[in-house]
Formats: structure tokens, sequence, C-alpha cells
């Protein structure tokens, strides 16, 4: 287990009782964290049952208590598989934006698009985790170590086209240029603040705005 990984894993390996094996026990398990996912959005939380879950999933109470054994581990497994995946799609998106771009002025509105719609389609799931992780200590950890591989990423992207950035320090920048990113699109989907925030008639004109800002800031030199 990497250490880059190890507590998201972790988080996973302990949430589970039981493994599933192939065929229908795999697809009642499926059910199972598909249901719940859904119910947490719906719920924007935990307020819902385990008896929900059943119904929602098709699945017995006793399947789920043979997989997990209460139902705050059936949401760490739900929340471990997701933070997976952000970070899966989030290192998709960035790998086709910088397939795709020639230099900074090609990437970063293409980046700054894709991450824009990335978060807009994960923030009412993405809103739970945060609500759950402020709350509980076992989904802390988990949920800060996909933030900073999020960041990491990101970062990183922007490093590639290192030559164009005129600065001393240019990891500082790019550092900077992501949390501003970060920060305005986290606002606009209430990720951190509250929804009703975002507007989106205005999303639309700083969206590209802040693409230019980033590229000129890149290429300032200190």
């Amino acid at each position: 287990m990497s250490t880059a990984t190890r507590h998201t894993e972790a988080l996973a390996l302990q949430a589970l009782s039981r493994k599933p094996r192939q065929g229908r026990s795999l697809a009642s398990f499926e059910r199972m964290i598909e249901a719940t996912k859904a119910l947490m959005i719906e719920t924007g939380g935990d307020s819902f049952t385990l008896q929900d879950v059943s119904e929602r999933g098709q699945v017995s109470i006793g399947s789920i208590y043979l997989r997990f054994e209460s139902k705050d581990r059936l949401l760490h497994a739900v929340i471990a598989e997701e933070l997976q995946t952000i970070i899966a799609k989030e290192r998709a998106l960035i790998d086709g934006a910088l397939s795709e771009s020639a230099n900074l002025g090609e990437f970063l509105p293409r980046y700054i698009a894709r991450y824009s719609a990335f978060l807009e389609e994960y923030a009412p799931l993405l809103r739970t985790i945060m609500a759950r992780a402020a709350a509980d200590p076992a989904v802390s950890e988990p949920g800060k170590e996909t933030a900073r591989r999020s960041s990491a990423m990101s970062i990183a992207a922007i490093l590639t086209y290192r030559e164009e950035i005129r600065s001393v320090d240019p990891e500082a920048k790019a550092l900077a240029v992501f949390q501003i990113v970060f920060a305005t699109i986290a606002r606009q989907f209430g990720l951190g603040s509250t929804p009703e925030s975002g507007d989106p008639h205005l999303w639309g004109f700083i969206k590209d705005e802040i693409a230019k800002m980033a590229l000129a800031y890149l290429r300032h030199a200190d």
C-alpha cells in the first residue's frame, strides 16, 4: 500500500466485513453501495436508515449486515470508493487536457473548463463527504489525503509548462494558481460555502476570465 493512498485504502478495507464473490452476491453488494450513495446525495448526509438502503437497493437487511457491521461501516465503504473514483477521474481529465495542449495558453482554459464541470458533477456527493469528515475522524484523513493528491496532480500539470512560468519559484506560482482556481470553482458549487452563493450566469463569464488571469500571472516575471 503506497503512502499516497494508504488512508483511503485502509478506510475501504476496514469498512467491509466480508468481501463479495462473483455473481449474485457481487450484484447485491453493488446495489447496496449505489443505494447508499443515492440516499447520501438525496438527504445531504446520513439521515436515512439501513431499511431505506434495503428498500432502495432491493437487498435484505441480513445481506447488508453480512457485508457491513454497521451503517457507519457501509458509509465508510461508499466514501472510500468515491474518493478513489474522484482521483482516477481527475487524473484522466488532467491527462486529457495535457495531451491536447501545446502550451499554457491552451492548457489553462481547457483544464479549468473540465475541472469546473467535474466539480459540478461531484459537488452534491462531495458536500456530504465533507460534512461527514468534519464529524468522523475515520473519514477526515482520507478526505485530506484526496485533497492533497488532487492539488498535487493539478500543480504538476501546470508545471509541465514550467518554461513559460516566469518566476524564480514556479512551484509557488503553480500552487497559487491552483488554489485560486479551486477556491473560485468550489464557491460556485457550494463546496465550503452555500450553494445559493453561486451564480450560473456570472460563472460563465468568470470561468473564462480566470484562465486569462492565471496565464498572465504565470507569465509575469517576479
